[in-house]
């Protein structure tokens, strides 16, 4: 079977132009005990959010997700209702990949295998399935790849670069039986790069996913990355330390971050990583954790990072609570050239 990069199809960076964004309405009670409700509205505020700059398709499980996701999102947002287990698409919907990053005519939805995180959650049946359902409605071809992989585990900058987590890609729960030359194999195969940059640790906080790498960093150009750093009494401080040092011996320049939001939720404390922010071409969706002065430094500092870009902060604790935030719960469809 031709793979994409062998027909010449790679993943665009996040900025480039998106023709939607796909998200989905959360419905897992046993995941966010008690803050499904709240959940719903973080996650309409999103996809209002979005919807200011181009269209959003909200995926519905139910009937009743579906009337309830289109009494709480704008006219722009379209609501399909498809089988889901919950919300969390960045992970479980397609990934695509296109001929030409800068004016593309071909795209094809990428199918990775998906495990709920290392089979922490029973029942996801829906979401192993949903990729190429939503590929499939978005009028491209599917290509199912041999490789358990989450999208919110990589960032990739659009000239060949992805970075990732050596915690997630390399832990047993997910490919035991591939080795990194393997999945390094597998991600030049079906999605175009030619060169996988291994980060260590993710936060030490982030146990749903196993150290996803968008908690933590995001390219803002070709080989350019904004990345997490932790203050000297904060425990995440050395493994973040550490993975700027591998960042900067891989070549990357480095934008450092400081600012680490926590939140208490549901009388528990979560980290609320402002790195879960979600790019499009003319806009940066941004977590707040509703700490005034965090998050006006958290947005000036992603500001900078995004000149001419909007940046919009929505609130975010919540989505936190529950593992991730903005990025965790959008997947981009490239556009196609006119």
């Amino acid at each position: 079977m031709t793979t994409p990069a062998a027909a010449g199809l790679s993943m665009p960076p996040e900025w480039a132009p998106h023709e939607r964004t796909l998200m989905a309405w959360p419905c897992r009670r046993e995941l966010w005990e008690g803050q499904l409700a709240a959940a719903k509205g973080e996650s309409a505020g999103v996809a209002n959010a979005v919807a200011a700059f181009e269209p959003v398709t909200m995926v519905a499980g139910t009937p009743a997700d579906a009337a309830e996701a289109r009494a709480a999102c704008s006219a722009a947002v379209e609501i399909l209702e498809l089988p889901i287990d919950d919300s969390w698409l960045r992970d479980c919907g397609p990934i695509f990949v296109v001929d030409d990053h800068d004016a593309p005519t071909t795209r094809t939805g990428v199918h990775f295998g998906f495990n709920a995180w290392g089979d922490k959650f029973e029942g996801y049946a829906a979401d192993q399935a949903i990729g190429g359902l939503l590929a499939r409605h978005v009028g491209a071809d599917v290509v199912e790849a041999p490789l358990i992989l989450e999208g919110g585990s990589i960032a990739v900058d659009g000239a060949g670069v992805l970075l990732t987590t050596e915690q997630c890609l390399l832990n047993p729960n997910r490919n035991p039986q591939l080795g990194r030359e393997q999945i390094e194999q597998h991600l030049q195969d079906h999605l175009g790069v030619t060169r996988v940059v291994w980060l260590g640790q993710g936060l030490l906080e982030d146990k749903d996913t196993d150290g996803h790498v968008d908690l933590i960093a995001a390219f803002t150009g070709p080989g350019t990355v904004l990345l997490q750093r932790a203050a000297p009494d904060n425990p995440n401080h050395d493994n973040m330390a550490a993975n700027r040092e591998i960042a900067v011996a891989a070549g990357l320049e480095v934008i450092d971050f400081d600012p680490l939001a926590y939140a208490v939720v549901a009388g528990e404390t979560v980290v609320a990583s402002y790195m879960n922010f979600y790019v499009g071409d003319r806009f940066v969706v941004v977590p707040i954790a509703g700490r005034p002065e965090l998050d006006a430094e958290a947005l000036a500092q992603i500001a900078a990072a995004f000149p001419g870009k909007e940046v919009v902060g929505v609130p975010g604790t919540v989505h936190a609570f529950g593992g991730g935030g903005p990025h965790c719960i959008t997947q981009q469809v490239p556009a196609l050239r006119a």
